[in-house]
Order: structure tokens, then sequence, then C-alpha cells
């Protein structure tokens, strides 16, 4: 059905191609006189925040809607994280020595993305951050198995730029942290995350905070190298301490390789469709 058809009003397009011909007055020629959505400047105002914050929310989400993807995997991981071939470039010794989660990130996104593929692939698709180390590795195994990935890369002052590996179409730009977050987890069915710094830390604990309080649906969150992340992070103190509840520890699982992870979120899907859900759980929209 042609737009004329689905809208009785003029479109929006039309108008905007329109100024361009209207005489250069000083009238036609004054800010004020810009259509309100082609006016940057007035877009840029402070007062006009929540309407940016929903555009940028909307743009990634009816673009993946337009391109069919279901549910995700989503990969963390740190920025300066080097590939094998690199590591002798890295900064320090241990930033080389866990150049190997570079390779487990590749080659668990690859596994899933030749999945997903012989699904239709339309589920189980790669999304990482979108720049270098570990998310390049992500991006890259979903290219190498012939498979689309999304890249959410935000502006940054240095460091962040979209790696050549995701997918055009599905490579977005953000300037708002929290929407970014958003889309992480707005589709995530399992939320795997390698060794890395602040940003890595704190995708994973905000993701944990959101299932531990009900915000989201429980997913299987997987965290690769088990003596990287016991050393980061004392869980058990914070059990002792009471400030978290021994169960909280059962949100998340600890994986060296791959396959591991794959078996992790295949047995939790399994124990997953074996359980009745409650008549709430069944309204309840996945991490929407």
């Amino acid at each position: 059905m042609e737009d004329s058809q689905r809208h009785p009003f003029r479109h929006s397009r039309e108008d905007r191609e329109a100024t361009e011909h209207v005489p250069a007055t000083p009238q036609a020629l004054s800010p004020s006189y810009r259509l309100a959505f082609d006016d940057v400047d007035f877009l840029m105002r402070e007062e006009l925040r929540p309407v940016r914050l929903q555009l940028e929310l909307l743009k990634a989400e009816l673009a993946m809607d337009d391109a069919g993807v279901n549910s995700t995997i989503v990969l963390f991981g740190g920025a300066r994280i080097p590939s094998p071939a690199n590591r002798d470039t890295a900064r320090t010794r241990t930033l080389a020595d866990l150049s190997e989660f570079y390779e487990d990130a590749r080659r668990f996104a690859r596994i899933v993305t030749e999945r997903s593929l012989a699904n239709g692939g339309h589920e189980d698709v790669i999304v990482t951050g979108g720049g270098p180390g570990v998310m390049e590795a992500g991006n890259l195994g979903a290219s190498e198995a012939g498979g689309r990935s999304i890249g959410l890369n935000i502006v940054l002052p240095h460091e962040q730029a979209p790696n050549p590996y995701v997918t055009p179409e599905l490579c977005f730009n953000f300037h708002y942290f929290a929407i970014r977050k958003m889309h992480f987890l707005m589709r995530a069915r399992a939320i795997c995350v390698f060794p890395g710094g602040f940003g890595t830390l704190d995708e994973l604990f905000e993701s944990l905070t959101l299932i531990q309080t009900g915000r989201m649906e429980q997913v299987p969150v997987l965290l690769f190298g088990r003596s990287f992340w016991e050393k980061i992070v004392n869980w058990d103190a914070l059990s002792e301490a009471g400030t978290i509840s021994p169960d909280d520890l059962k949100l998340f699982r600890y994986v060296e390789t791959a396959e591991e992870a794959l078996e992790a979120i295949d047995t939790w899907r399994a124990r997953a469709t074996s359980a009745t859900p409650s008549p709430a759980a069944d309204q309840r929209p996945r991490g929407r």
C-alpha cells in the first residue's frame, strides 16, 4: 500500500522538499521558519533532551524490527584486549595474556551465528558494542559464519569507532549510554561477559541488578574466565556481608570455552521450557 493510501495527510518529506524551493527572503531564511523536525539547532536545545532520548530509542528499535532481529546474544568485554596476532603490542603483560579471550569470543560468536543461520537467522543474533577488542572479535566471528551482527557504538572522545565486521545496516551510534544499554538487553536471550574494564563492569552489574530486581527476565549471564573474575570481584564477600543474598550468586555462571557457554545456554533454555510459567509471567514482555 502506498503512503498516499495509508496517510490522508501530506507527507512530511514532501513539505521538507518544498521548503528548498521557497524564495530566499529574510522571512524564509529566519531560523524560526524552519520546520521543527528539520531544525537541528532546535533539536539540540537543552529542553529537547526527552525528544532526543526517544529518537535514539526508536531509531535502533525500528531498524532491528525491520531487519527481523527477534532475539540476541550479548557480548560484553574489553576494548583493549588484543587479538593473538597483536598481543606483542599490548600495554601490559596481563592484557597480552587476555588475548586468548579474543579468540574465545570470536569462536563463540561464529558457532552461535552458524546455529542461528540454520534456523533462519532471526534468533540469537550477536550484538556487541561495535568497537575494538572483544567487541571486534564477536562481530568478526559472526561475519566469518556468513551471518549478521549488531554493533551498538557510542560517541566517545577517543578509542571507540565501529569495527569493520559489524553488519552496516545494523551498526548504530548513540549519544546516551542509558539508551544504548537498553538496546543491549531488550532482545537479550543470553549475556556473555568477557574480561574488561569500567565499561564491562558497568554493563555486567547493570544486567545483574535488572535481573536481581525482577526488572527483566532471568537469562543466562555467563562470565568467561573464572580466574579473572574472582580476582576482580569478591562475590563471596558481598554475600557474607549480607549486601546481596546467597541466591544472587546463582544469577551468573563461570565458563571457560565457547562450548561450555553454549551448553550453559542450551541447558538453561531446556529448564526454562520445562518449567510451567505463571499467568503473570506469560503477560510480561521480554526485557522491554
